[in-house]
C-alpha cells in the first residue's frame, strides 16, 4: 500500500481593509453592488500576502518545506523570481528550491499538483490582488488575499487530509485575457465561458471522483474556485453534491481572490472539518483554462491541529477603506505626493549582505543575553524576531515623511524576550495607537524605487483572536 500523502498544514490570510461596494457608484458613476471586498494595503502585494499566509501555515507545521512554489496573477517582478523573496522571509533552508508559477489562476492548481507529486514536504503559496478599471465588474467582484498549503507524506508528519485522487482537463479557448502591462482584464461574452467551464468542470470532477473511488453523494464539501462566478455556480449545481455541502465562495464578503482563491476555499473547508468526524471528503475544483479537481479525505489527526487565525474569523473582522483611498493605493487615482524627495533605489548589494535581517527579521543575541536589532557582528547567536510580539513604548505621527499613504506612524517597540526597535506601524489609524499597545511583526513593502521593491518588516496591532 503506497504511503499516505496530502495536506500537512495550511494558512489563509485576508488583509485588514474592506471596501463597501456601495461606495463605488457615487464616485465612479457605475459599478458597485452589495457586500464588501478585501483590499490589500498600500504596502502589501502578492508576495507579502503570500508570506502572511505561509507564516500561519508553518506556525504548527510538522516539518520544514523541502521546496516552495509561489503562484499569482499579479507578480511584483518579471524576470526575477518572486518565490525567492517568500523563501527569504520564511527563513527556509538554502537547499530548498523556490519556484514561481505566475500569470494565471491555473498556476495555483499547477503548483499544487507539482507539490503533491514532489519528494518531501512542499509549500504551495499563493498571493493575489484582483481589480479592474474604476466602476467595472472586476473591480467590485475582485478581492485580495493569500493562501498556503504544506503538502507531503506521512513520513514528514501526520497527514490531515489524504489525497484520494485528482484529475485535470485542458482546453484552449479565450474568455478572459490581459496582456502584460495592462491593469485590467478583458472578457468575451459571459455565456461562452460559462458553457465551456461547466462542461470542463463536470468532466474533471467525474474523473477525479472515479479515481478516488467515491460518489458525488459522499462528498462532504465541494469548493469551486475560478474567476467565472456563474460557471462555478453552474458546475456546483450539476455536480450531484447537495447544495448545503457546497463551500461558500466568499464572493459577498471577500471577493474573487484569483490564484489565492483555491487555497483560501480549501482552508475554509478544512477549518469547518476540524470539529467534525474524520473521513470527510473534501473536493477542490479549479476552473481556469480547463479544470483541475482534487479529492481529499480528512484523517483523525485533523481534530488535533491548531488553527491560529481561521479564515472565517478574518472574514468577520477588518476595517473600512474609502473608495478614493483604494483607487490611490491601486495607482488609479494620481494624488499629490509628499513634498519630500522620493527615496533612492535600494542597494542590491547591501540587501544581499544583510538578507537574514532584511528579509528574515533575524537579530542577534550576545553573551550578555541582550537582543540586538539590527544584529551585531560581535554576537554569535541569532535572535529570530519574526514571531515575537511586543509592546509600544512610545510613538510619533509624522505627517512630513515620504509615504504613499501618509501620515507615517513610528513606534519604539519592546519585544517579548528582549530587543527594542523603532519600527513603522501599519494596518492602523494614527488615533488608534496607544502606549502599551501590543503589536506583532509583519512583512511589507516599504516603497518601490527604480523598479526595485524595498521589502522589510513593520508592526501591526495584535487584535482580538489573532495572537
Amino acid at each position: 500500500m503506497p504511503p499516505m500523502r496530502g495536506i500537512l498544514s495550511w494558512g489563509g490570510y485576508l488583509p485588514h481593509r474592506r471596501l463597501d461596494r456601495r461606495t463605488i457608484t457615487g464616485i465612479a458613476g457605475k459599478g458597485g453592488g452589495k457586500g464588501t471586498r478585501t483590499v490589500a494595503s498600500y504596502d502589501e502585494d502578492a508576495v507579502t500576502l503570500g508570506v502572511a499566509a505561509a507564516r500561519l501555515a508553518l506556525r504548527h507545521a510538522p516539518a520544514s518545506p523541502a521546496s516552495l512554489w509561489f503562484a499569482t496573477t499579479d507578480p511584483p517582478y518579471l524576470d526575477k523570481t518572486n518565490a525567492t523573496t517568500v523563501h527569504a522571509a520564511l527563513r527556509l533552508d538554502r537547499e530548498a528550491p523556490a519556484y514561481d508559477a505566475v500569470g494565471s489562476v491555473r498556476s495555483a492548481a499547477g503548483a499544487l499538483r507539482a507539490a503533491l507529486a514532489s519528494d518531501g514536504p512542499a509549500l504551495v503559496v499563493a498571493g493575489d490582488l484582483r481589480g479592474g478599471l474604476p466602476g467595472g465588474a472586476d473591480e467590485s467582484a475582485g478581492g485580495d488575499g493569500g493562501a498556503a498549503l504544506l503538502v507531503g507524506g506521512e513520513e514528514a508528519g501526520p497527514v490531515l487530509a489524504e489525497l484520494l485522487g485528482a484529475a485535470s482537463v485542458t482546453e484552449e479557448f479565450t474568455d478572459r485575457w490581459r496582456v502584460p502591462g495592462e491593469a485590467a482584464s478583458r472578457l468575451w461574452e459571459e455565456r461562452f465561458g460559462e458553457t465551456r467551464y461547466t462542461a470542463l468542470g463536470a468532466e474533471a470532477l467525474k474523473l477525479a471522483l472515479a479515481r478516488a473511488g467515491v460518489g458525488a453523494d459522499a462528498v462532504g464539501a465541494l469548493a469551486v474556485a475560478g474567476l467565472h462566478a456563474r460557471a462555478a455556480t453552474a458546475v456546483a449545481a450539476r455536480s450531484g453534491v447537495p447544495a448545503e455541502r457546497v463551500v461558500d465562495r466568499l464572493d459577498a464578503s471577500v471577493g474573487s481572490t484569483g490564484a489565492a482563491q483555491p487555497g483560501l476555499l480549501l482552508a475554509g473547508a478544512l477549518e469547518d472539518a476540524v470539529t467534525g468526524p474524520a473521513g470527510r471528503v473534501i473536493v477542490l475544483l479549479v476552473l481556469a483554462d480547463g479544470a483541475d479537481a482534487f479529492v481529499f479525505r480528512t484523517t483523525e489527526a485533523l481534530a488535533a491541529h491548531p488553527v491560529p487565525r481561521p479564515v472565517a474569523a478574518q472574514v468577520a473582522e477588518g476595517a473600512p477603506v474609502a473608495y478614493g483611498t483604494f483607487l490611490a493605493w491601486r495607482g488609479m487615482l494620481p494624488v499629490e505626493p509628499p513634498r519630500r524627495p522620493e527615496p533612492a533605489r535600494p542597494s542590491s548589494s547591501a540587501a544581499a549582505r544583510n538578507a537574514a535581517w532584511k528579509y528574515g527579521f533575524t537579530g542577534s543575541r550576545g553573551d550578555d543575553g541582550m537582543v540586538r536589532m539590527p544584529p551585531s557582528p560581535l554576537d554569535d547567536a541569532p535572535a529570530l524576531m519574526a514571531d515575537a510580539t511586543g509592546t509600544v513604548v512610545t510613538f510619533t505621527v509624522d505627517k512630513l515623511a515620504y509615504s504613499p499613504s501618509p501620515p507615517v506612524v513610528f513606534a519604539v517597540v519592546d519585544f517579548d524576550g528582549g530587543g527594542r526597535l523603532p519600527i513603522e506601524l501599519t494596518d492602523v489609524a494614527a488615533d488608534e495607537v496607544a502606549i502599551g499597545g501590543r503589536v506583532e511583526p509583519v512583512f511589507r513593502r516599504l516603497f518601490t524605487a527604480d523598479g526595485i521593491h524595498n521589502y522589510f518588516w513593520k508592526a501591526r496591532p495584535v487584535r482580538g483572536g489573532e495572537a
